[in-house]
């Protein structure tokens, strides 16, 4: 399987779209604003280019496309503004995914993007912000050299470039995804050299069909490492009642694409995906579900 020409989320907007089951990712975007705030304020201040260049890797479609992109913008217009400036740089941003990837969804959405933008922005701030779409694996070049500022990334980066064994059917059915653990994200950091750690935390998101709390946050999974600690944000029973989450249809919304490229279309996706919804009540109904995240803030050494 080539995964970089089969891997995309569900496109437009239907039930069984990513736009209309990204909650988790929604959660740990807003989740991580903090850490893209103050990394995004501390290169505004050393820098102050007069033209700001953002890529987002993995920007996908939906609602969760521009979330991080405008809350950078914003948190650009704020510092400006508290210095007494009276004009924000200009933002250049980059929307990368692969080419399967829904970009007319996108492009679609653009004009009500910039209009929430301006009226958001007052004090006569005009957010010049021009968007570009970039197709194409992050595995490979996609920028020319020293072309960026800032770059950010949501559950992008565990997808793997190449599904490595051929078996049969589900036995050969494998997602291209690999979980790393905190040590072994800092030690390739490390390794490779060109970058500075400035946060490095895990996140708890915690998916709870009762009404009983996730209990206390954890411990650093990490104690002796300055870098980590640990937060916890929770999807919550009313989540769930409001129709924001559905656990089967967010996994659909991910991983149809690589079902109907390994196994056909002869395979019926509403029976898959009806089955795996049983599953995962049941399985829910028993015992709390928890998703732990890597968060990682860098800065380029010189």
């Amino acid at each position: 399987m080539e995964v970089a020409k089969v891997l995309h989320m569900n496109g437009g907007i239907g039930e069984a779209s990513y736009a209309k089951n990204s909650l988790i990712t929604k959660k740990v975007i807003l989740m991580t604003k903090s850490i893209r705030d103050e990394a995004i304020t501390a290169l505004y201040r050393s820098l102050s280019p007069e033209t700001m260049c953002i890529a987002d890797l993995g920007c996908s479609s939906g609602p969760n496309t521009f979330l991080a992109i405008s809350g950078l913008i914003k948190t650009i217009y704020e510092e400006c503004k508290s210095n007494g400036q009276k004009q924000s740089p200009e933002f250049h941003v980059f929307l990368n995914d692969l080419p399967g990837n829904d970009f007319n969804t996108i492009f679609r959405s653009l004009p009500a993007f910039y209009e929430d933008l301006r009226k958001q922005m007052r004090d006569g701030f005009d957010p010049n912000c021009f968007i570009t779409g970039v197709a194409g694996s992050f595995y490979t070049r996609l920028f020319p050299s020293k072309s960026l500022h800032f770059v950010h990334s949501s559950y992008g980066l565990q997808w793997i470039s190449q599904g490595l064994t051929e078996e049969e059917k589900v036995n050969s059915f494998n997602i291209p995804i690999y979980n790393p653990s905190p040590a072994e994200v800092k030690y390739v950091v490390e390794k490779e050299g060109s970058f500075t750690i400035d946060v490095l935390e895990t996140s708890e998101l915690c998916i709870d069909v009762s009404d009983e709390s996730c209990g206390n946050t954890g411990q650093s999974a990490e104690q002796n490492d300055s870098h980590l600690c640990r937060v916890q944000e929770m999807i919550t029973p009313q989540d769930c009642s409001n129709g924001e989450y559905n656990a089967a249809h967010c996994l659909r919304a991910v991983t149809e694409p690589l079902l109907v490229s390994h196994f056909g279309t002869e395979l019926n996706m509403d029976q898959v995906f009806n089955k795996c919804r049983e599953i995962i009540v049941n399985c829910m109904a028993k015992e709390k579900t928890t998703f732990t995240n890597v968060i990682i803030s860098m800065t380029k050494r010189n």
